[in-house]
């Protein structure tokens, strides 16, 4: 990405970068020339995946600073920003795009499951005139090889039943993956760091309409995400700041897997998308990129989908 005539030096600051959407994002944005920030929170053990992607984009001659520090700490946040303060006073760099791809919610459920229904799975056990437990099993088998269309028939995925979601888990899922991009957003331009045409995305889902089990906390961070997003198009709109958000299709990213029935949810994206594939972090970067550039700049307060059509689409076999 070409710097602008006064030789500013582009940046993109990424919260939540050594995985998913936020490390796809950073090999793009590096591919064309844009040097790269990553806040992340990683365990040593999890080091020996992570380098060799973060040496992929030094490769490219790009600048890439990385602070394996807790993104959610007033303190971490204070001494990242002090220190990459220094960086850019160095070379003149200004951040040109902060992507918030923080992925630390609560996923309990709120309450006691119902007794479970057999439904299709019984109705079908009574016409083979078998046992219901042998049609779970077969569409079991048929699942775990990747059939899709089956999971109507499954074994239904398994919640943890004796403890629900507390007050404590909401405030901290909706600060981590909500409101927490505002409060980075105004640190960032406290101290001035933001390149004069700069762009602020945060990432959603489809959760944030539709009702997955044990994602009520999440689904409430991703509305409030949604809400400080337009607040931040609004009123830093004349600082030169516009604010988007992305809502991804469903992805096969660590943070989906860690959602109990995650392998339900990816065959029903499957089966419904009109492309019958997941979206992938790679499809995700690339919009993210084209957001960054200037011609993007009158696109603004937006809730951007990236799903392939997935989100309009019914049953389509």
């Amino acid at each position: 990405m070409g710097n602008a005539p006064s030789e500013q030096i582009d940046w993109a600051l990424i919260l939540g970068g050594s995985s998913g959407f936020g490390l796809a994002t950073a090999h793009k944005l590096s591919e064309h020339g844009m040097n790269v920030c990553i806040v992340h929170r990683d365990r040593r053990g999890a080091m020996g995946r992570i380098e060799p992607e973060f040496e992929r984009i030094r490769e490219r001659g790009v600048s890439l600073v990385t602070y394996n520090r807790d993104a959610l700490s007033d303190e971490s946040r204070a001494a990242i920003l002090d220190d990459l303060a220094e960086r850019l006073a160095e070379d003149g760099g200004r951040i040109r795009l902060l992507l918030h791809s923080i992925a630390f919610g609560n996923l309990k459920l709120i309450g006691p499951e119902a007794p479970g229904e057999s439904g299709a799975r019984s109705a079908l056990a009574a016409e083979l005139g078998v046992e219901e437990v042998r049609v779970a099993e077969g569409a079991d088998r048929l699942f775990e090889e990747g059939v899709d269309g089956v999971q109507g028939l499954t074994s239904p995925p398994e919640y943890a039943q004796e403890l629900f979601l507390e007050d404590e888990d909401m405030v901290r899922t909706i600060y981590a993956m909500g409101t927490s991009l505002l409060t980075w957003t105004q640190d960032l331009l406290a101290r001035g760091l933001f390149a004069a045409d700069a762009r602020v995305l945060g990432m959603t889902s489809e959760g944030n309409e539709v009702a997955w089990k044990g994602y009520a906390a999440v689904a409430a961070a991703k509305v409030a995400l949604e809400s400080v997003s337009r607040s931040i198009a609004v009123e830093m709109a004349h600082l030169g700041i516009r604010s988007n958000i992305v809502q991804a299709g469903v992805t096969d990213t660590p943070a989906l897997r860690l959602i109990p029935g995650n392998a339900h949810l990816k065959a029903q994206a499957r089966t419904r998308n009109p492309f019958h594939r997941l979206t992938t972090p790679e499809d995700v970067a690339n919009v993210i990129y084209l957001l960054s550039r200037p011609e993007a700049a009158w696109i603004n307060g937006a809730i951007i989908r990236v799903d392939g059509g997935e989100h309009v689409s019914g049953l389509t076999r």
